[in-house]
């Protein structure tokens, strides 16, 4: 298996074989990056540079030290930090000479800047000097730009990478190598990482009695929750813990079960607000990350199912439990903590945080989304979740029965229970939760609670209308069906309307 980095030193190569002028490079890793695109150059002699904000000029070998001698002289390499001095000095580099900008997503929203790069562009390419703009993952280039640079992402490690930095680790510690087991359970607590953090972190958890792999997970949980939008769930709910939903928790234990199992849940709660406002909204903000998730959807093929209901309907835990049913990572993905008020820079956090959702996933991922009410998603969002939509109902009395079962068992109360018409399993559970905590009867506990039949029967009457013969059911197989004016069969059971 080829390690995940050969294609884009091969894409590297090929760009300089052609004399490609400009070359973006979007990397969470530039160090990793500049090593490996050096490595590809070894064993040629032309001028390489680097520039970044702090240090400015820097010879990355002999030849790159007396190219910014001459085009320099004797004003020090580290005084130089502008960029546009820096492009307007490189203008007259020496053939195949090639310049890196660290960080150039910082500063090409710059006019000047952005004039730079483009005047390099064809005499760059005339005598095959380059000039290598290295950017983080997502990163947009100015529309002046979009036609005259060649962008390169560097993924983030795969499987063999991450394999290849744990044995290196092992070997450096004196350690050997670790068996099978423990480098398999390792590389998936590791894939979602880039090099330098995963190395880091795979180190911090090396013991002389081996590597804490629980450990390893936390690191990784941290470090992925550093990225705006995205969170690891802790929580160890399994679908043991779900009274009711048999049709929808049976099909998802195939999913998970089933031939290419998805590797990461992605769970979206309340779906319908983090999109609300695409293609009204005037800043184009909304509508441009809703066009980059369906575009990668559709890209990866993606797996996704949407569940529909009223609160408290167990549409959120039944998600969560997925994860922990498959033994597989469950990530919160929340769209609206990814927006920022500078320009590109919510696409940017959307883009990063999808590339480290590809790597974790390695490709499969099943995307979870809970909503309150559909009718406000945008059409070609819910083409994109292609494993169906669920109607989540109130639970009936032998779902009812269920979760009073779970909950007394799980909070220690057995007192006499409530009348129940019209609770959902929330309810339930906070009715019991409230009767442990301040050390009610149930009966006592109950007169807190004002159930969601009651206080939002419209809503719910609205959400059953547009639901009836048009989603799946999430109790029984088929589709889910409801006639406000008599008793009638809901795939395969019966359900009364609100008020009888």
């Amino acid at each position: 298996m080829a390690r995940t980095s050969d294609h884009f030193v091969q894409q590297f190569r090929a760009a300089r074989r052609v004399s490609t002028p400009i070359v973006t490079v979007r990397t969470p890793d530039p160090e990793s990056s500049l090593a490996l695109m050096k490595g590809t150059l070894q064993n040629e002699e032309m001028p390489l540079v680097r520039w970044d904000t702090i240090r400015g000029l820097i010879g990355m070998n002999d030849a790159g030290r007396q190219e910014i001698a001459r085009l320099f002289g004797e004003v020090a390499s580290s005084a130089v930090v502008s960029p546009i001095e820096v492009l307007t000095q490189f203008y007259r580099a020496e053939p195949d000479a090639i310049l890196f900008l660290s960080n150039a997503h910082r500063c090409w929203n710059d006019p000047a800047v952005v004039q730079g790069i483009w005047n390099v562009r064809d005499v760059f390419k005339a005598h095959g000097a380059m000039l290598v703009l290295l950017a983080i993952p997502g990163a947009q280039l100015p529309a002046e730009l979009f036609q005259d640079a060649l962008v390169l992402d560097e993924p983030l490690p795969g499987p063999q990478d991450l394999e290849r930095i744990l044995f290196e680790l092992y070997r450096s510690a004196g350690l050997g190598s670790p068996d099978e087991e423990t480098a398999s359970k390792a590389v998936d607590a590791l894939i979602g990482l880039s090099a330098f953090p995963a190395e880091q972190s795979a180190a911090m958890c090396l013991h002389k009695n081996g590597l804490d792999v629980a450990a390893l997970w936390e690191r990784k949980r941290r470090v992925i929750e550093e990225i705006p939008g995205l969170s690891i769930w802790r929580g160890n709910e399994t679908f043991a813990d779900i009274g009711g939903c048999e049709n929808v928790k049976r099909f998802l234990s195939a999913v998970v079960t089933g031939a290419e199992p998805p590797r990461v849940v992605v769970f979206c709660d309340e779906i319908e607000k983090a999109f609300a406002g695409t293609g009204t909204d005037t800043s184009g903000t909304k509508t441009e990350m809703t066009g980059t998730l369906l575009s990668w959807m559709q890209d990866r093929e993606a797996d996704g199912v949407i569940f529909i209901g009223p609160p408290g309907a167990a549409k959120s835990i039944v998600a969560k439990a997925t994860g922990n049913a498959a033994g597989i990572p469950t990530i919160a993905f929340d769209l609206g903590a990814m927006q920022n008020s500078l320009i590109g820079a919510s696409g940017e956090r959307l883009r990063a945080a999808l590339a480290v959702i590809d790597a974790i996933s390695q490709g499969r991922s099943l995307w979870i989304a809970t909503c309150n009410a559909i009718a406000t998603l945008p059409p070609e969002l819910r083409r994109r979740f292609t494993l169906g939509t669920y109607f989540f109902d109130l639970p009936t009395a032998e779902e009812r029965e269920q979760i009073w079962k779970i909950y007394q068992a799980k909070y220690g109360v057995q007192s006499e229970r409530p009348n129940d018409d019209g609770w959902t399993g929330a309810e339930i559970k906070e009715c019991c939760r409230k009767a442990y905590r301040l050390r009610l009867s149930l009966m006592d506990a109950a007169s807190y609670t004002v159930p969601v039949s009651r206080s939002a029967a419209e809503h719910i009457k609205s959400l059953r209308q547009s639901a009836s013969g048009k989603f799946l059911s999430a109790s029984a197989p088929g589709i889910y069906h409801w006639d406000e004016n008599s008793v009638t069969p809901i795939a395969g059971r019966r359900l009364r309307a609100a008020g009888e």
